[in-house]
């Protein structure tokens, strides 16, 4: 369970939102604009934003940036557009993930579960990852020399999934399960294309090809270290 905030000025959204989560176990509390939200934190932190970026006023990059100079809070922008300058923009301004509009209920219901489980990790900040380390607390993984792997929320999500079950044959619903893709991308839904993607972008970076192997019609067994405890 966590305390979430929904900011939307779409009431019927919100009050969607609000129940379906409401359901779920979560304390959930709306706003229709920056003002309304600055009120709520102002009675209590959450641990959680579900922001629109296109609200009246002050936008949702904006908010998004202000609160996260302020609170270490969890961040899910909303959009409409399918632009991926817009899903940057939203990751710069402090944001842990985007999820296009239109959206199911079961697929942001994933993504908050996948946010409040890395945020409230229990393991070491830095796990090893081939030639990478996960940085388990920022959420991000670094190149050999410590530079950052400019990579989604969602495949860090699919390199935590491997490296805290190592030797362990994962199904592609085990993969699913925590590392749930973005609905609005097709290709996203897939595991093997996800797995696919993530490789061609790290093998750029010196990924062993070895360290994730598919084994046919199950699933994929990640080679490397057990994570330290």
């Amino acid at each position: 369970m966590a305390d979430l905030i929904v900011v939307d000025d779409d009431a019927g959204l919100s009050a969607m939102l609000a129940d379906y989560l409401s359901i779920a176990g979560h304390e959930v509390r709306v706003a229709a604009d920056a003002a309304a939200l600055d009120r709520l934190i102002g009675e209590a932190e959450p641990e959680l934003l579900i922001l629109d970026v296109s609200l009246p006023g002050e936008d949702g990059f904006s908010i998004a940036r202000r609160v996260r100079q302020k609170l270490d809070v969890g961040v899910i922008m909303l959009t409409g557009s399918i632009d991926l300058v817009d899903r940057v923009v939203g990751l710069e301004m402090g944001a842990d993930d985007y999820v296009t509009k239109p959206f199911s209920l079961t697929e942001i219901s994933a993504r908050i579960e996948a946010i409040l489980r890395r945020r409230r990790t229990n393991h070491p900040q830095i796990e090893p990852f081939g030639p990478f380390s996960l940085d388990l607390k920022r959420w991000i993984l670094l190149d050999g020399s410590g530079e950052k792997i400019p990579l989604f929320p969602t495949e860090i999500d699919l390199v935590a999934a491997f490296v805290t079950n190592p030797g362990k044959l994962m199904s592609r619903d085990d993969l699913l399960r925590l590392a749930p893709g973005n609905a609005a991308d097709p290709i996203d839904r897939s595991i093997d294309k996800r797995v696919e993607r993530l490789r061609r972008k790290l093998d750029k970076h010196g990924l062993d090809t070895d360290l994730i192997e598919t084994v046919r019609s199950d699933g994929y067994i990640y080679k490397g270290p057990p994570a330290r405890n």
